[in-house]
């Protein structure tokens, strides 16, 4: 482990492997690209210190970049212990940015890191899971009065953030960046659609086509992976809690049951809902041998994994991110990535071409609460459909794309409550 004042990584020798990464996403990321260089010029975030906790991998060293460029300084953690990108880390290490992550984390290693990202005092937060706003709530409420504002990536830590609003113990103003269209409507569905695949293929060499793939969750991530395992020829089940999302994927095209029902057929399960133990021990019990169990959600709580491992008499690793759990019965089950977000875990995480969007918005979540942040009270915000409308229009126009725009007479018809037929 490569330890200084400034940064805690697992090697820094790895920086030049690093370096080669975070260019590939620099030159997919041209929305991102070009709010750097205006930003470059403005300094919207000068004098601002911003706590992030959010995967370290390359993708996000570009956003890093960007924010240092905007004339802030920053102090980064990873949000997950096995998402991590150790030679992306290193880079960031060397080049001078405050990082401490390594792939592998126990958990008091987790949160020595996110704790060491608050030592600068910042004055801005931002956050993939929450566990950075909640750490300052529960262990360092001080460091409050100095915070302007956070900001939020994920669906499972919006909800977190929402709830503690609720309750009234939220101390300072968070912007939900996943809640953006620019963001979950491309993320979440195309990005968690094709990396979870990604990570189950690595994890496992299966072949998808004929199999029973069943998602639980039909949330923007379980809609986009459904689509994806469809794609390669699954024969796909969801499995659903709400009505609204079961109506959706029926009407998708997926068979819908409940879980006791799939876990009986299922060859490949994962999880994408932000809820625990929506695989549990009776599920198991009625899986078939050989099946394949991941996650695709925030947390690792959503597969019962104790329960697993009462059921089990030996436990062995058949390759990177796969374990085998042959059961007392005789029957064998293998768990990825122990749980964790398999996307991440044992593949790259999103494609850069759609994080440039939602880091996008990260950043410029941050220049307006650095602006007007505070005047907020402490409340959860949603992005302005502005933002994301121009969002849309810089990544189209930095892909070359033009559309169409209504004439004068088309936008006085659309406001003219007397045309009829």
């Amino acid at each position: 482990m490569d330890t200084s004042g400034l940064y805690t990584v697992a090697d820094i020798s790895l920086a030049d492997a690093g370096e080669k990464r975070v260019a590939w996403a620099r030159s997919r990321m041209p929305a991102l690209a070009a709010l750097r260089k205006k930003a470059e010029v403005e300094k919207p975030l000068a004098g601002q210190r911003v706590s992030g906790c959010l995967h370290v991998t390359k993708e996000t060293a570009i956003l890093i970049e960007t924010i240092v460029a905007a004339g802030a300084e920053i102090s980064w953690s990873g949000c997950n212990p096995l998402s991590t990108q150790d030679d992306v880390a290193a880079w960031l290490a060397r080049e001078g940015y405050g990082v401490h992550a390594w792939y592998g984390q126990d958990n008091q290693g987790f949160y020595d890191c996110i704790d060491r990202t608050l030592d600068f005092k910042p004055t801005l937060t931002l956050d993939d899971g929450a566990d950075l706003i909640y750490r300052v709530h529960s262990e360092f409420p001080e460091l409050s009065s100095g915070i302007i504002g956070g900001t939020e990536e994920t669906t499972t830590g919006v909800h977190r953030l929402r709830a503690m609003a609720d309750a009234g113990e939220l101390l300072y103003p968070v912007i939900a960046v996943n809640d953006a269209e620019t963001k979950w409507d491309f993320d979440n569905v195309h990005g968690t659609g094709q990396s979870t695949i990604d990570g189950i293929i690595r994890a496992t060499s299966v072949l998808l086509a004929g199999k029973v793939f069943v998602v639980a969750g039909y949330g923007h991530c379980g809609r986009g992976l459904a689509i994806r395992a469809r794609g390669l020829g699954a024969n796909v089940v969801v499995t659903e809690i709400d009505p609204i999302c079961a109506l959706k994927a029926t009407m998708d095209g997926f068979r819908v049951m409940k879980m006791d029902e799939a876990a009986q057929i299922g060859d490949i399960f994962c999880t994408a809902t932000g809820m625990k133990d929506v695989i549990v021990g009776r599920h198991f019990d009625s899986m078939k041998e050989g099946a394949i169990i991941s996650n695709t959600g925030h947390y690792d709580c959503e597969i019962n994994i104790p329960d697993l491992e009462n059921r089990a008499k030996e436990v062995y690793t058949i390759r990177d991110n796969n374990e085998a759990f042959l059961l007392k019965d005789g029957r064998t089950i293998h768990l990825l990535a122990r749980g964790r977000l398999v996307n991440l875990a044992a593949a790259e995480g999103h494609p850069s071409e759609v994080m440039d969007m939602s880091f996008a918005n990260q950043f410029l979540a941050l220049c307006r609460l650095a602006k007007e942040g505070k005047s907020y009270s402490n409340s959860v915000y949603d992005i302005s459909k502005e933002q994301d409308s121009e969002l849309a229009s810089l990544k189209l126009s930095t892909t070359g794309i033009t559309i169409d725009s209504l004439t004068d007479e088309q936008i006085r018809y659309s406001t003219d409550y007397s045309a009829g037929t």
